[in-house]
């Protein structure tokens, strides 16, 4: 009776250490397989026991693969015959080390080998590759399998070609020198390992904390190097450096303890957790590292955006950072579950199927998600233009991925789905290249034809004398003849960035208009009922000879001081 997992402690090195490894207790492995399962929630794989010996056919996979780890067991150690998995290798002694490095690298990558689903049938097919092969960890060792040769399965030729390849990666420093360097008096055990296995244990441990120290006092100066600029040397703040330079230390430290790891030939049980925990830590460093490197990307983004005329763009940003985090996540999420051997093909089938239905259950979400799409594709407006759609009359304030938020006037904030907002006739003031003003002017019937045009004349002048008004197109005329005044259309265009300089342009306009008529003595008509006597009976009437020479007198004084007034703004 034994435990089925690949314990590299249980597995001799060379053929002088077999005694040595058959002496050890399998009371204690025991006891620390069953601590190591309750306290970490990994599932190592089921435990494979086999009484007596095995018989050697090679007839199916399940019995190719059992002569092989069977024979390289404390219990029954005979690597002669576990090489008998290997075909067409004239030398016993290179066959037998390849026995014992492959499964010294099965241990050593923390690759539980679980005997209950391997293919028990002499005639099993690769699904995949059509043809009678056999992968036992494609996604890990897809170069390690077996195939049928003459109605017997035998580990490929590839495979024992791969062998030491695999070998030096999972062991760069080799084995047989650690033995070599181990007391006799450190291969007590306690706790399920021998002494020498936690000394190596604490002295990985330490090696690698203290690397992670050096590494990032190193690589802080090189990140901040690395991602600052000469134009923009302050734009990524000291905390982010530091805080990727952690990361990418810690990085490299996860790296150097499986490297280190594996040396000290710990249990299977062991290992395979261990090796699980650290690449685990392995993926969430780098997903950490991967959204620092968004983060950094993004200031940059985010600086260019700032110096272009759209502002959609700087709306654009926190959407394209928070898509690319979205993203990362999702990949490390996807990559750990892959390693904890859950099916990932089937999960994601499976969230599609709910994905439909969750679609069909949210048209409204789905059809705004596309809204804002069209919004950022065709950019309508952007952010603080002054827009009026459907009654809503405000200021752009933020697009969203539901909703475009509108600030009103009254300053209120008006939420509007994405969706609909991409179906509506949207009137953008912000886009305007001139803002029109129009008005009429209302004189009394009493003004003289003479006066009326100077009055009019002089409002021609006050459009082009003014900075913010369109000089090649305005229109001041005398223009109708009302019930109760003479109307003179005063229609004129203003070009002013904002709402607040058209404001300040028009009052400028108007007061000139006020202090024009005033100065000519033009009078404003507004709506009343006069009764007129032209004369009394017997009453002569007396005419008024127009002083023309004293109006442009007036007209010209008026204009010049007005034309004063912005010189000397």
């Amino acid at each position: 009776m034994y435990n089925f997992g690949l314990s590299m402690a249980n597995l001799p090195l060379h053929l002088e250490s077999s005694k040595m490894i058959c002496a050890m207790k399998r009371q204690n492995r025991y006891f620390f397989t069953f601590l190591l399962t309750f306290l970490l929630p990994f599932t190592i794989g089921a435990q494979n026991r086999v009484d007596g010996p095995v018989e050697i056919t090679l007839a199916t996979p399940y019995n190719t693969m059992l002569v092989h780890l069977h024979y390289l067991q404390s219990e029954s150690y005979e690597p002669d015959k576990a090489a008998s998995v290997f075909n067409g290798i004239a030398d016993t002694s290179l066959a037998q080390r390849l026995a014992i490095q492959l499964k010294q690298i099965y241990d050593g990558e923390g690759l539980y080998v679980n005997l209950n689903i391997v293919p028990n049938d002499p005639d099993f097919r690769d699904s995949l590759q059509r043809r009678s092969v056999f992968t036992p960890f494609p996604k890990e060792l897809p170069g390690i399998y077996l195939e049928k040769l003459d109605n017997r399965w035998y580990y490929a030729q590839e495979t024992v070609a791969n062998i030491p390849g695999f070998h030096k990666q999972v062991y760069p420093f080799g084995t047989d020198r650690l033995l070599k360097l181990v007391p006799q008096s450190s291969q007590q055990k306690f706790l399920g390992l021998k002494l020498w296995q936690w000394l190596g244990i604490v002295l990985a441990i330490t090696l690698s904390f203290l690397v992670y120290i050096l590494l990032s006092r190193i690589l802080n100066p090189i990140v901040k190097r690395v991602s600052s600029s000469r134009l923009y040397p302050s734009l990524i703040p000291k905390k982010l450096i530091r805080r990727i330079a952690r990361l990418v230390s810690f990085f490299i430290m996860i790296r150097l303890m499986r490297i280190l790891f594996p040396i000290l030939q710990l249990p299977i049980e062991v290992n395979t957790v261990l090796v699980t925990f650290l690449k685990l830590a392995g993926i969430l460093i780098f997903t950490l590292i991967g959204l620092s490197v968004v983060e950094v990307v993004m200031k940059y983004v985010g600086r260019f955006t700032r110096q272009t005329e759209s502002k959609m763009d700087e709306q654009l940003v926190p959407i394209m950072t928070r898509t690319l985090q979205g993203v990362i996540i999702t990949i490390a999420i996807l990559s750990a579950l892959q390693l904890l051997d859950v099916n990932v093909t089937a999960l994601i089938a499976g969230i599609s199927i709910g994905g439909l239905a969750i679609a069909l259950a949210a048209q409204d979400t789905v059809k705004n998600l596309f809204g804002s799409f069209t919004i950022f594709l065709d950019r309508p407006f952007q952010i603080g233009d002054w827009v009026n759609f459907n009654g809503v009359d405000g200021t752009v304030e933020e697009v969203g991925f539901r909703s475009t938020r509108v600030r009103t006037f009254a300053n209120s904030l008006v939420s509007v789905p994405n969706g609909k907002l991409s179906d509506m006739v949207i009137n953008n003031y912000g886009l305007r290249v001139y803002r029109r003003y129009s008005t009429t002017i209302t004189i009394t019937y009493g003004t003289r034809p003479e006066l009326i045009e100077q009055f009019v004349e002089g409002l021609r002048q006050i459009v082009s004398i003014h900075p913010d008004t369109r000089k090649d197109a305005f229109y001041v005329h005398l223009n109708g003849m009302s019930s109760s005044s003479l109307d003179i259309l005063f229609y004129i265009f203003f070009d002013v960035p904002d709402w607040d300089a058209e404001l300040k342009a028009k009052e400028e306009i108007l007061l000139a208009t006020l202090r024009l008529a005033e100065e000519l003595g033009v009078e404003f008509a507004y709506p009343t009922t006069s009764v007129h006597v032209e004369r009394f009976p017997g009453q002569k009437t007396e005419e008024i000879a127009p002083n023309k020479k004293a109006s442009d007198s007036k007209l010209n004084n008026f204009l010049e001081d007005y034309k004063k007034r912005f010189e000397e703004r």
